[in-house]
Order: C-alpha cells, then sequence, then structure tokens
C-alpha cells in the first residue's frame, strides 16, 4: 500500500499488481509517481497550477527525439491549459505526423459541417510501407475458408484508438496529441518492438462538430484564475451543448445504422482496417473515477461470445497497472453493459474485435470541485493517456491470443450458422437502398432474389424482394440486425433493448430455415433506380405523384414552394393514364399541369428532373374525368397548402428527438423549418407558422406562453405533440387523456437492491411494438398496412377517448422485439397510439412515440411527413368517434 499526502488529506490506494509482474513502461510510471509526487500531488484532490504541467506530467520517463515537436511547441500551449479545438487538434497532428516517418497522415469523411475525420496511422516505417499487403493478409483473419493460411505470429495486430464521440467528452481528443507524441517521438526497446508488431490508428475525434462547439464553450468561460464551483456558467454549457453533432444526434448510438456521413465514413474505415482492439474514450459525472470494460457481465449481449468479455477482462488488469502507477482511482464490471451493437464499445465485440469503453470523470472546464475534492483538466488527460497505452501494451502482449480470437470467432460462428436466410422486400428504391447499402457497409452479403416466392404466407416477387443468408462471414452481425428478440438475461439495460431493422423500415420480410438454391442469384452492393413509368410530357392533363414514395414530401414541398396549385386524394379513385385505367389510393398527390404559375413545359421538365432526382414515381393522367370515383375538379379533392413549421427548442427540451425532427425535415425532406426557443414564444409572431411541433420534453407551464399557444391553436394552428409534450398538452387543457392505471409495486421483496432492480426493471428503454393504424386517416395516407411497428421508449399509456379520434392504438399483443415487463405488456394492449383534438378552429395531434426515432425509423417518416402536409385535411368534424 502506498501512501500519499495532499493539501486536503492523506489518499491511499493499493497496487493492483505486483510492480514486479507490470510491464517495464509502468515500472517507470510508479517510480515516476513517487518520484515526483511532492510537485503533482494527485491533482484529483487538488489544484494544480498550469506552470508544474509540462511534458513529464503525461509522458513515461523514456528518451524523445528532438526531431519531433512537442505539442506544446505545436500549439504555443501546453495540452490541458486550454480546451483543444478541432482545428487546432487537426493542425497539431498533421504537423506531428509529417515530422517522423513511423505516421501516415489519413483523412476517412468529413461531417455535416465540412470539419475532417482523420487517422494517423503509426507503426514501423517498414511496415507503413507494405501497409496495403499488411491490411489484405490480416483481413483473411476474418474469412472462415483462408484464415487457417495465417500465421498470426508473423501479423501485426491492429489496434483502432478512437476519441471523444461526445464533443463535451473532451479529456480524450485532448489526450490524443501526446499518445502521437509518445509513439513517433519516444525511444525506447519497448516501442520498437510495439510499431514492428502493430499498426496503431489513432482517431483523435469521432465528432469534430460537437468537439468544436464545446471547446468553444469552456475556453470562452475559462478564468484567468481557475473557478472550482460547479455552478459557475464555465460548467453549464446553454443547450443543447457539445455532446452531439450538427444535428444533435448522439453519434455513440450509430454504429449500426450510420445515418450521418461520419458514422457512415467510419464504419467503412473500421471494415478496411478490421482491428483487433478499438478503444472508445469517454466522460461521465464529475464525481464519479474512472471506469473500464467489462461493463456488467449479465448485461452482455449474448450474441458476443465469453472468450471476449474474458479478453477484455485481462485487457483490464494492462489498465489497472497503469491507473495504479499514477495513483488513479478506478472500477470495472459495476455499471455499463454491452448489449446494444449501436455503440462504438460493442459494435467491435460482434466483429471479431475487443471493444472496450473508457469513462473518465469530467471536468467539463478546467479546474472543478467534486465530491473527492478538485478535479483538474489535465488529470482527466492523463487517465485518458496512460489507458491508452496501456491498451498498445496489452495489445503486444496479447497480440497472438487476440489475433486467434478473431480467426476462431469467425470460423466458428460459420461453422455453427445455420442454412438459412431473411428475405425482405421493399419497392421504394430510398429504402431499399438505404438498408442495401448499410448492409453493404458492414461487410454483409446481399442476392436479388431471382424468382417469385411464397413464404410464411407472405409473397415476395422477384422485382423487389432481396435475400441475406444466414451462413456468411458476418453470420452474427446478420443476426442481430434481423432477429427479433424477446428473452432476456436482465432486465435492466443501458440503451435500447431491440433493433430489429426490417420492422424499422416497415418492410415485408420473413426468417426461412433450410438451404436456398442461389445458383442463379446475383450478388449486390447497391441498387440501380429505374423509374417505372415514362417522363410526363406537355400533351398530359395533370401528374399523380405516388405518395408511399419515402421522398415524395421532398418533391411535394418542392411544388408548393413555386406556388403550385397541388390536390390531394383522399378517396380511391380511377382515372386514365397513358390510355388505361389506373388505381390511386389515398394520399395521391394530383398536379394539375395547366394554369400554373410556371409555364406548362417548364413545370413538365421540372417534375420529371425532380421526381428523378428523388426516386418519386409519377404517372401521367389524361383526363379530369373520373372512370370510378370524384373528378379531379371535385370539391372533396382538397388544395394542399405549404407548411410554414416551427420547432421549440431549448432548455429542457430533448435535443436527441428535436434533431431527429430537424434532421428529418431539413437534411432528408429539404423541408425549412424555424427553430424556435421557448423563451421566445412570447415575443415570436405564431400567425407565420401553420403547424408547431412540441418534441419530447419539460415544458413549464408560463401562463403568457400557454395562453399565447392556446390562442393560435384556437385560431386555426396544429399543434404536434410527441411523447411527454402530451403532460404538458394535457396539464395545460389543451387535450384530455387518461393514464392508463399505474404499475402495482411488488412488496414481495422490500430489500433495498431487490427494489432498486425491480424499478429499474419497469422502465422501457427502447423496444418495438405493434399498432393498428386507420389507412383512411390522412397521418396515414401511402400506408398500405393496418398495422405499424413503432418504437416504444418509456412507459407513456394513455386509455382510448371518446373526445378524440384514435387514428392509432396498440394491438392486444404488442411486443414484437425488445424488453418490456410484463406490467407494461399489458399496459400497452389496447393503448392509445396516436390521438387528434379538435381545439376552437385548430387541433392537437399527440403522438405517443416518436416516429422519427434516432433517424433510422424509416416506417415513421411518412407518418410525420402526413402531420405536416395533411393536418389540415383532419377536420374537426371528424376528431370526435
Amino acid at each position: 500500500m502506498i501512501t500519499i499526502s495532499s493539501t486536503t488529506g492523506i489518499i491511499k490506494y493499493e497496487m493492483k499488481r505486483e510492480i514486479a509482474s507490470v510491464s517495464n513502461i509502468y515500472r517507470t510510471y510508479i517510480l515516476k509517481s513517487l518520484k515526483i509526487v511532492a510537485i503533482i500531488q494527485l491533482s484529483f484532490y487538488c489544484s494544480i497550477s498550469f506552470a508544474q504541467v509540462d511534458d513529464s506530467y503525461y509522458l513515461p520517463e523514456i528518451s524523445y527525439s528532438t526531431e519531433i515537436p512537442t505539442p506544446k511547441e505545436i500549439l504555443n500551449y501546453q495540452i490541458g491549459e486550454w480546451h483543444i479545438s478541432h482545428d487546432q487538434l487537426v493542425y497539431c497532428l498533421e504537423k506531428l505526423c509529417a515530422s517522423s516517418d513511423k505516421c501516415t497522415y489519413r483523412e476517412y469523411g468529413r461531417t455535416h459541417e465540412n470539419r475532417p475525420l482523420i487517422n494517423l496511422v503509426i507503426s514501423n516505417p517498414k511496415n507503413l510501407k507494405d501497409i496495403d499487403n499488411i491490411v489484405q493478409n490480416h483481413a483473411q483473419l476474418t474469412d472462415p475458408l483462408t484464415s487457417k493460411n495465417i500465421e498470426t505470429e508473423k501479423t501485426p495486430i491492429i489496434i483502432y484508438q478512437g476519441y471523444s464521440v461526445h464533443g463535451n467528452e473532451s479529456s480524450g481528443a485532448n489526450a490524443s496529441p501526446m499518445v502521437a507524441y509518445y509513439l513517433l517521438a519516444g525511444q525506447s526497446d519497448m516501442l520498437d518492438e510495439l510499431l514492428e508488431e502493430s499498426i496503431i490508428i489513432l482517431d483523435p475525434c469521432y465528432n469534430p462538430d460537437g468537439l468544436q462547439r464545446f471547446s468553444t464553450w469552456a475556453n470562452s468561460h475559462k478564468h484567468s484564475n481557475l473557478t472550482s464551483d460547479p455552478s459557475s456558467r464555465e460548467f453549464n454549457e446553454v443547450w443543447p451543448g457539445g455532446r452531439t453533432n450538427h444535428y444533435w444526434f448522439d453519434l455513440n448510438r450509430d454504429w449500426i445504422f450510420n445515418i450521418h456521413p461520419s458514422s457512415a465514413s467510419r464504419i467503412a474505415n473500421f471494415h478496411y482496417w478490421k482491428p483487433d482492439i478499438l478503444t472508445d474514450h469517454h466522460e461521465m459525472g464529475s464525481n464519479s473515477t474512472f471506469f473500464f470494460q467489462p461493463g456488467i457481465p449479465s448485461r452482455t449481449n449474448p450474441n458476443t461470445p465469453p472468450i471476449n468479455q474474458s479478453l477484455t477482462e485481462e485487457i483490464g488488469t494492462y489498465h489497472a497497472a497503469a491507473l495504479d502507477s499514477i495513483g488513479s482511482l478506478y472500477y470495472t464490471k459495476e455499471s455499463f453493459d454491452d448489449f446494444y451493437y449501436g455503440k462504438g464499445s460493442t459494435y467491435p465485440d460482434i466483429n471479431g474485435c475487443i471493444g472496450i469503453l473508457f469513462e473518465q470523470a469530467s471536468a467539463r472546464g478546467h479546474l472543478r470541485k467534486t465530491n473527492s475534492g478538485l478535479l483538474s483538466f489535465p488529470f482527466t488527460i492523463r487517465n485518458q493517456f496512460v489507458t491508452a497505452l496501456s491498451t498498445q501494451t496489452a495489445g503486444l502482449e496479447m497480440k497472438e491470443t487476440i489475433l486467434n480470437f478473431k480467426r476462431d470467432f469467425y470460423k466458428d460462428r460459420y461453422n455453427k450458422a445455420s442454412d438459412g436466410y431473411y428475405i425482405w422486400e421493399e419497392a421504394d428504391h430510398y429504402k431499399a437502398s438505404f438498408f442495401v447499402n448499410m448492409l453493404t457497409r458492414h461487410g454483409i452479403d446481399i442476392y436479388k432474389n431471382n424468382k417469385n416466392r411464397t413464404l410464411q404466407g407472405k409473397q415476395f416477387s422477384k422485382t423487389n424482394s432481396y435475400i441475406v443468408p444466414k451462413k456468411q462471414r458476418q453470420t452474427t452481425l446478420v443476426k442481430t440486425i434481423f432477429e427479433r428478440v424477446n428473452t432476456f438475461q436482465d432486465s435492466l439495460f443501458y440503451d435500447v433493448s431491440a433493433w430489429t431493422l426490417p420492422l424499422a423500415m416497415n418492410m415485408k420480410y420473413a426468417e426461412v430455415d433450410g438451404k436456398l438454391d442461389m445458383t442463379n442469384a446475383t450478388k449486390i452492393t447497391s441498387i440501380n433506380y429505374e423509374q417505372t413509368n415514362s417522363p410526363i410530357n406537355d400533351k398530359d392533363y395533370a401528374v399523380a405523384i405516388n405518395w408511399s414514395n419515402y421522398h415524395a414530401p421532398t418533391l411535394l414541398y418542392s411544388l408548393l414552394d413555386k406556388d403550385i396549385n397541388i390536390r390531394v386524394i383522399t378517396e380511391a379513385t380511377q382515372l386514365k393514364s397513358n390510355g388505361k385505367q389506373r388505381s390511386f389510393e389515398v394520399g395521391t398527390i394530383i398536379v394539375p399541369l395547366a394554369n400554373q404559375k410556371m409555364e406548362k413545359s417548364e413545370l413538365v421538365a421540372y417534375i420529371n428532373q425532380e421526381s428523378q432526382a428523388n426516386y418519386v414515381d409519377v404517372y401521367p393522367i389524361d383526363t379530369g374525368f373520373s372512370v370510378g370515383g370524384k373528378s379531379l375538379g371535385s370539391p372533396q379533392r382538397n388544395v394542399i397548402s405549404k407548411p410554414n413549421i416551427a420547432m421549440i427548442v431549448g432548455n429542457g427540451i430533448n435535443a436527441y428527438e428535436a434533431g431527429d425532427n430537424w434532421y428529418q425535415l431539413d437534411f432528408r425532406y429539404k423541408i425549412p423549418i424555424t427553430m424556435l426557443d421557448k423563451q421566445q414564444i412570447v415575443r415570436a409572431d405564431l400567425d407565420k407558422y401553420n403547424i408547431i411541433i412540441l418534441p419530447d420534453g419539460s415544458y413549464s407551464k408560463d401562463d403568457k406562453a400557454h395562453e399565447k399557444i392556446k390562442e393560435w391553436v384556437a385560431t386555426g394552428g396544429t399543434l404536434l405533440c410527441i411523447r411527454r409534450a402530451i403532460t404538458y398538452a394535457n396539464d395545460t387543457k389543451l387535450i384530455d387523456l387518461k393514464v392508463k392505471k399505474k404499475i402495482k409495486k411488488d412488496t414481495s421483496d422490500t430489500s433495498y437492491t431487490k427494489f432498486r432492480n425491480y424499478r429499474g426493471s419497469q422502465v422501457i428503454g427502447g423496444a418495438i411494438l405493434e399498432s393498428a393504424i386507420d389507412l383512411d386517416h390522412p397521418l396515414f395516407y401511402g400506408y398500405e398496412d393496418a398495422t405499424l411497428p413503432v418504437f416504444k421508449r418509456g412507459t407513456q399509456f394513455y386509455k382510448v377517448t371518446e373526445k378524440a379520434s384514435t387514428p392509432m392504438v396498440y394491438t392486444s399483443d404488442p411486443m414484437l422485439s425488445g424488453y418490456a415487463s410484463k406490467q407494461n405488456a399489458e399496459k400497452a394492449q389496447g393503448a392509445a397510439g396516436i390521438v387528434c383534438f379538435a381545439q376552437g378552429k385548430g387541433k392537437v395531434i399527440a403522438m405517443v412515440d416518436n416516429p422519427n426515432f434516432r433517424g433510422y425509423w424509416l416506417g415513421g417518416s411518412k407518418l410525420f411527413a402526413n402531420a405536416v402536409f395533411f393536418h389540415p385535411l383532419i377536420t374537426n368534424e371528424k376528431l370526435s368517434n
């Protein structure tokens, strides 16, 4: 046991490993910590001036080349003195890399704000010159048919070290220049061996946009005389904070779906390198210590083999030694989990890689008071730095074991995989292409279905259906993407419990046992768009737009924005198209070609161009006379007005879900939206908007703001309330929804731990439920099936009311995939999913679930678009049942 004095008391810690058993580099750390403890004094517990923090605070005591500039020499300040901005980070690492033949600089993508995503590829010069062959040879470890030919003792291990996917968890990104400097400038036998036996990929920041936002905040509020009061503005960012990306998404939930360009680039990059260890450096609450995986054992996804967790635990002994050597407190196995594969530390586990999460107590500024004393920013950086180095040491010493694990992972799973397959069908080009591109990025094999099939009572056409075999290299990843999960070892989840992608897409699909004859099947990696109709021309009377196409809202808004007169079919009808009778369903958009503000030829050319660009099927209409149903000039053919949209944002609003809506409208549909801060409601001119979106969040019952919203609704506005915004609408008497009865408490065991776990089991962190929908209702125009999968978070369940229309209810057996307690599953039965209320001349649409969840729930996109465009069609006379 070592005892170290500080100005605030006596700190004691026990060494987790005998000094003699620690690698040489960490013996150095231990001796160094003892040598300079008088001046460092464990900065977690006491203030340390930046004058005391020099390179030796972070670096092991070895020789360093004077030809490599230090980060301080490049930046003109010491790491930890300021929060590094992303442009500074890129500049620093580019300079470091250019100064050494042990480094290659690569840009692998760009963010929404056009910031570069970069890698430093670090190894010895010989390896770097042969890097393409090394990568190709190493990739064969993932091929179950050729991996036996690879000699692991001669194959370098690939270690991918990623930092700060959450922009305001910045200690990782700030540590990365010191890691790069150590690897490039350090001179020791151990480093020579490390760079000979490994390829180290430094990804200094997964989330450049968020890091830039946060560094600006932290630096602009820094005091010359540091303040440590947690109430200070320095530690309390304004909404939405720097955690998220440009569209306020949590990029650490996007490793499967790849919604954003940074995620798609990162997954492509991951599968190029196929790393053997991947580290993911985060921060957590300021009153914590330091966490490294494994997480809670019972919450590991069953698709992850136990040996993965055993190896993670063995690597953890290296982290323990490193943290022991500098006197840092830490823990493992007591929080976080490895269940959801959409996270950066868990996705590797289903790819034959060891994913490791690091969570460092966050300073959130420069020096912060915590329950354990003062926490300095340099201290947080040092912990990230030493665990980055401990990972490298573990990779070196465990190299053959880890490489053999990768080979066995793919070989064993391939040999155990059944000969079954998944088949899915999607006629819409955008959705089908989205899914194919995503699967391809993950290295999953897809085939075009080669004949019409009837399977499990479902018909799959050879035109629009695709096959994913179970027995392939990525068999385990295929399983987790397609499977429905209904049994669980644990009832507590750090994140969602289900992510069945075909349900999220609202696609027809089936899981089929038995081998399929793939003789004439064609393997695909993308889908070419083939328009199903001939272009329209000047001789046509009107144009019909297929509303079931995903990007039909994009085309519709672009036409409305040009003041084109447009109507919508609200009853199925038959019209002549190219001389033939064709049926058109409710929701079909009709664009008369004559008497518009654009010349007919110009309008025809524009529609042809934009329908092709947005993969939207359009059909020529020969005449306004209907051969079955109402004619196009009927008063029942409602005119569609351009939506003018505001969304309430600001403190208390769920930034993730506000971001979901913003992304859907702005990025996908190309529709402008006004972000209206809650504090601006009283001063804003609400009459400019015909629909206002209230995302999930907590809303104050400010009398002036409420009265203004209520008046706006009463005079004809539509208020779209999503998730907890319904509570606000209920509390302020805009609507009247009754909550279904509360869960009865289990009083059979009143012990603290059992009761806490019981309460946790009543949380629905994310499950997939089945709903029944009214296809005649304007909110469900464009849907074909009377049931719709919805993503459920939280335990809001409401009774169906006679005071309003309820076009969506959960079915009598709603659980499709994911965890919900028996009590919550019972409460869901027959509960309202969407309720529409009349309020004066206006209306309130209450959506219990987020239709745009994390940007990948494409099955809800049409519902959201319908609320935006068709809310005027929900007449108040139809709101009561």
